[in-house]
């Protein structure tokens, strides 16, 4: 499947609302508060010159251009003229010295060259193609006598997007031969299910969270280049996402890593940049192997993990999400966390560590991008079911259409649909969709996938109704999760953000882009004593916040004696200490999990009197 760019798709209904929010908020301003990005050796100031500012702009531009913002499309090219303008008369792009470049972690190159494909895919600017390929070129020869390593080794695959996006335009023999020398040097993740199934707190490259989120794209974007069309075949990504999945998956279908995979229990942390590298992952792989399964997965971290590690303003981020998360401060010593530190869950400017900070930010537009794909000469792809726009041609047809929807809390999607001649319009139906509708008509769909093809005329309308049934999922420990279509529910805990600000390091933080305690200051000790829930939709007034989420499941409860981990007060323990009932009976309201800052999501099932 071919990818849309920023000039085909446009954000509509609650998407644009969220890219808003992320735009006004700490990613959308980065290069205004932050000392790594604001004073970058990428444009010439003596802060971090590796992976911060490539990280940040990868969300930024595509977020820039989504929004048809002239300030920030202003901001983003800045930096790319310095970064050009910087580009060795060799083709060397990173901001070292000759003698430096035997020791540089050239994981920063994969990641600016992935940066200037993006900017060039959003502006059309025909600087783009030759600063990639003298980059690339000049990286042949220098992995001849430096092979990759440190991180570059292990997200080898990484600098695959670049060199194939420069294959598919001015094809050279060279461009296959680095892309056999970077398969042979660097990390074989296909074969790391034996180190998956253990936890330990070693940290490694090989059991690293956001490693691992990455590398399942591996195999699939290297056989692009030895199969030049038709679906990729991805067993060893689904072998190697079954693998994380059964060891370490988390309720709302990611993996723990704290910073290195942790296993499955819920008190255990996953980190920011190993959500948003998942998607990215996901939506390669759906684009590669045409199989909705990884829309479906894509859909689960984009509506529940990705907001959920975000403040709702977005001015603040987690570096670990819990799934049972009763408070976000620094932790006693010794922290539930396997290698990150006490901080790790508080929202802030960067807890933990900075990588996040700058990295979150391409979760939500990629997301967006991911929306429409065009399919050989004829379709186009319905994906990522979220309300938008796409202005497009299909062989030399315009065409255009108009996705108007509350999913994932409704599920009515109503499709305007504008072109003349014959195309397909293929609608993907989530897994979790138990039936559906067409313009009232009861349709099956076939491998994920319902298909209107037909010649078109004037202006038509599509509305397809999504049936979904609240399900209990179980979990390890005899706890379960509560789902409902592509969204985790979970029981909130009322909250008090207690605000932090201070210096660190020589960075400030200050309001708004200050750090915060979020304090529980009411009950969360329950178990659920029944399977009947009652579905409430709520007024729309915003897609991520806990104070109105858009859809709530009611549902019975009562109180446990779950207790705290062992020398903590912000911890709760793993499984609770007793699943005796403390009490009768009463009902409780469970909201999206991606609308909760602290929040209980697996719990017990015990039988209670009324």
């Amino acid at each position: 499947m071919q990818r849309l760019t920023a000039k085909e798709i446009s954000p509509r209904g609650w998407l644009k609302e969220q890219l808003e929010i992320q735009a006004r908020g700490l990613a959308g301003n980065l290069d205004k508060v932050w000392p790594d990005v604001r004073d970058s050796k990428w444009v010439g100031g003596s802060r971090e010159g590796w992976e911060r500012v490539p990280y940040w702009l990868d969300g930024f531009i595509p977020l820039a251009f989504l929004l048809r913002d002239e300030d920030m499309i202003v901001r983003a090219k800045r930096y790319i003229d310095k970064i050009l303008a910087g580009q060795c008369e060799d083709g060397w792009i990173c901001p070292c010295s000759e003698e430096e470049r035997k020791s540089y972690d050239v994981w920063a190159l994969f990641l600016i060259l992935k940066v200037l494909v993006v900017w060039q895919e959003c502006s059309d600017d025909g600087r783009i193609e030759e600063a990639v390929y003298r980059a690339l070129f000049q990286y042949r020869d220098h992995i001849r006598t430096d092979a990759p390593h440190g991180w570059a080794a292990a997200r080898w695959y990484e600098c695959l997007i670049p060199l194939l996006w420069l294959y598919e335009r001015r094809p050279e023999p060279w461009m296959k031969e680095l892309a056999h020398i970077l398969k042979i040097e660097g990390t074989d993740f296909s074969a790391a299910g034996p180190l998956w199934k253990k936890t330990d707190k070693k940290w490694t490259m090989y059991t690293h969270v956001v490693n691992a989120a990455m590398s399942l794209k591996a195999g699939p974007l290297y056989r692009r280049f030895l199969q030049k069309e038709g679906r990729i075949q991805d067993k060893d990504a689904e072998r190697m996402f079954r693998s994380l999945e059964k060891y370490h998956g988390t309720a709302v279908g990611h993996f723990t890593g704290d910073e290195c995979l942790s296993g499955t229990s819920p008190i255990h942390g996953t980190e920011l940049c190993g959500v948003v590298e998942a998607m990215y992952s996901y939506e390669w792989l759906f684009a590669l192997t045409e199989k909705s399964v990884w829309a479906d997965r894509l859909e689960m971290l984009a509506f529940n993990a990705l907001p959920a590690a975000v403040s709702p303003d977005m001015w603040s981020h987690q570096y670990d999400q819990q799934s049972n998360q009763i408070a976000c401060t620094v932790q006693n010593e010794p922290s539930v966390f396997n290698t990150n530190s006490p901080d790790a869950n508080v929202f802030g400017l960067e807890p933990n560590f900075g990588c996040c900070t700058a990295n979150f930010g391409q979760g939500f537009p990629k997301f967006a991008l991911s929306a429409f794909f065009k399919q050989g000469e004829d379709t186009l792809v319905s994906a990522a079911l979220v309300p938008c726009e796409v202005r497009t041609t299909l062989g030399e047809t315009p065409v255009h259409v108009v996705l108007d929807t509350q999913y994932p809390f409704r599920g009515k999607l109503i499709y305007t649909v504008e072109g003349e001649g014959e195309f397909a319009l293929r609608l993907r139906i989530p897994s979790s969709c138990v039936s559906f509708t067409v313009n009232g008509r009861e349709e099956k769909a076939e491998d994920g996938f319902y298909t209107v093809r037909k010649r078109w005329s004037g202006q038509e309308t599509l509305i397809v109704e999504l049936r979904f049934e609240v399900r209990l999922m179980p979990r390890p420990r005899g706890l379960y999760a509560v789902a409902r279509g592509p969204l985790v529910y979970a029981l909130p805990i009322p909250e008090r953000w207690e605000r932090r600000e201070y210096e660190k390091d020589g960075v400030e933080r200050r309001y708004p882009y200050c750090d915060y305690d979020v304090l529980p200051v009411g009950e969360w000790q329950f178990a659920l004593c029944g399977e009947q829930f009652s579905v409430q939709e709520r007024a729309f007034e915003a897609p991520f916040t806990p104070e109105a989420p858009p859809v709530c499941l009611e549902t019975d409860a009562v109180p446990i004696a779950w207790g705290y981990r062992k020398g903590q007060k912000a911890v709760c323990r793993e499984t609770p200490r007793s699943r005796t009932p403390l009490g009768c009976r009463k009902k409780v309201t469970l909201i999206p999990y991606g609308c909760t800052n602290l929040r209980m999501t697996e719990l017990p099932l015990v039988r209670a009197e009324q």
